[in-house]
């Protein structure tokens, strides 16, 4: 494809080239920031690529802006690889900044329209590349390479400067976190969930997940919180009777009986809940994202985000293999929570190990176990077929970057209510109710055996 004519800063003219090229040189943050957008061939002046390319080079090479001293040794050492005329004329436009006989006029003016020109660019780059993607309908990928070239060069966060922001990390920062509505845990975790962190509930099916997600959705709304609940699994209209049953405590056959005093109860409440529904595998990690945006477009912020559950979403991009797949959604997931400023709960299934398990470890977590280290919170809810039967179970605290985990609490769980206590911890170690749990399946399977040979 052939280089279009326009693609540079020539309809600039040369003092605008020459004002951006010393901006470069001068400003650390705006350097920064058009460089993820700013090709050096824009430069219409041999010398000015040349003197560009230099300070790009040395922030590459040593993690720093040049100073004009380190400058002035680059260039008097550095541009052998230049013709005679251009080296000549990049030290001499060079000598001039030094020496500050060059002002810039209009420096926001050239920023402006340097950074408009530059981000244009990139998002026709992105556009011919999403051309390509169209054969193969790869539509998530192709609104991912759309996005990531209109973030560029848009960020005015340049990145934190030890020196210059010395106070910053002396100020006390507030996590703001959504309460779990157990103050057990809570007292770990220093008050829940806290601003752009992901939480992941594992547990096997029929344990309770989705119940569990709700409790948390619930806690948030009372607290006067805007909850978004996705559910990829089970209808909105569904949800929300379990968040009825919840914040009521009204059984959940019950529901439909109780409708006024239902409403009596939900109408003062001070949160908001949204509550939206997609079927499997048909939303993606952009999908949540577009969405949420929407609702910020309604004014709608979101304090906390549930993703009933993050293993049935589809990935952005499809790889190889699942565990590959399932890996980046989570990622997705905590980018998403960083992004809107709030926490994310969503929850995992575990592999086969953890039907009847009396405690669930982060080994049981299914597919892809690199989910784990993204998260910043985790915890498994096990519940044996005894357990259903008498409304108990366990919370196992797996990982914790608040505090401490490796901590067992047994729990009360009536689903019919959707109602979960976690109870004060009973001393009973991992280590105690796995060798418990294996002899008990060693005499299982002796008694068995003995059934067997009598037959």
């Amino acid at each position: 494809m052939a280089r279009d004519e326009s693609a540079d800063f020539s309809k600039f003219g040369k003092a605008f080239q020459e004002g951006l090229a010393q901006l470069i040189m001068e400003q650390r943050a705006f350097a920064d920031q058009i460089q993820e957008v700013l090709s050096i061939d824009f430069f219409e002046l041999k010398y000015l690529q040349a003197f560009t390319k230099k300070i790009f080079d040395f922030k590459a090479k040593y993690n720093v802006h040049p100073s004009k001293d380190a400058m002035l040794s680059v260039l008097r050492s550095e541009l052998d690889d230049e013709n005679p005329a251009t080296q000549k004329q990049t030290r001499d436009f060079f000598a001039r900044i030094y020496k500050s006989e060059i002002e810039v006029g209009g420096e926001e003016y050239i920023k402006d329209q340097a950074l408009d020109f530059c981000r244009k660019q990139k998002l026709k780059e992105a556009m011919i590349k999403s051309v390509g993607l169209l054969e193969g309908s790869s539509f998530d990928e192709i609104s991912s390479v759309i996005n990531d070239a209109l973030k560029l060069g848009s960020s005015t966060d340049f990145g934190y400067d030890y020196m210059a922001d010395f106070e910053e990390r002396f100020m006390i920062k507030a996590r703001n976190p959504v309460s779990t509505g157990w103050q057990i845990i809570d007292s770990h975790c220093k008050g829940g969930l806290g601003l752009g962190e992901l939480g992941v509930v594992i547990a096997p099916t029929g344990a309770g997940k989705s119940m569990v997600l709700v409790h948390l959705g619930a806690e948030a709304l009372k607290q006067g919180k805007t909850v978004v609940h996705y559910t990829l699994e089970l209808g909105p209209t569904v949800i929300a009777g379990r968040y009825d049953s919840c914040i009521t405590g009204i059984p959940l056959p019950q529901l439909f009986s109780c409708k006024e005093g239902i409403y009596e109860t939900v109408k003062d409440l001070d949160g908001q809940l949204i509550i939206k529904e997609y079927p499997t595998k048909t939303a993606s990690p952009n999908t949540i994202r577009s969405h949420l945006e929407r609702l910020r477009q309604r004014n709608i912020e979101p304090d906390l985000i549930i993703v009933d559950y993050a293993d049935l979403l589809r990935p952005n991009v499809i790889r190889k293999e699942k565990r590959h797949e399932l890996e980046t959604i989570y990622e997705d997931l905590r980018g998403i929570a960083q992004e809107f400023k709030c926490p994310c709960y969503t929850a995992s299934q575990t592999n086969r190990s953890g039907l009847n398990a009396e405690v669930i470890t982060m080994e049981a977590i299914s597919e892809a176990f690199n989910k784990c280290f993204v998260a910043d919170f985790i915890f498994s809810v096990s519940r044996t077929v005894e357990d259903k039967n008498t409304n108990g179970g366990r919370v196992f605290l797996a990982k914790n970057r608040n505090g401490p985990d490796g901590i067992i609490y047994p729990i009360f769980m009536d689903t019919a209510r959707v109602k979960i206590k976690v109870l004060p911890p009973d001393g009973t170690t991992v280590e105690q109710i796995v060798a418990q749990s294996a002899a008990q399946q060693g005499k299982q399977l002796r008694e068995k055996y003995k059934e067997f040979r009598k037959k």
